[in-house]
């Protein structure tokens, strides 16, 4: 079986208001991760992917 998806946490915690702005993901993911099954996690990192390269696009 595939290995598990690794936490993107970066431990520099920098929410903006639903949002980290470190790792990307939303503080709904962030409360969740735990629990998730690998491909809600699959799915967590790809939003957060997204969302990090939009905004660095915007600054």
């Amino acid at each position: 079986m595939a290995k598990d998806i690794e936490n993107p946490c970066i431990s520099i915690c920098q929410l903006s208001g639903d949002l980290c702005v470190s790792c990307g993901r939303s503080k709904e993911d962030i409360r969740k991760w735990k629990r998730m099954k690998r491909p809600e996690k699959m799915a967590a990192v790809q939003r957060a992917t997204q969302r990090l390269k939009a905004l660095k696009k915007s600054k």
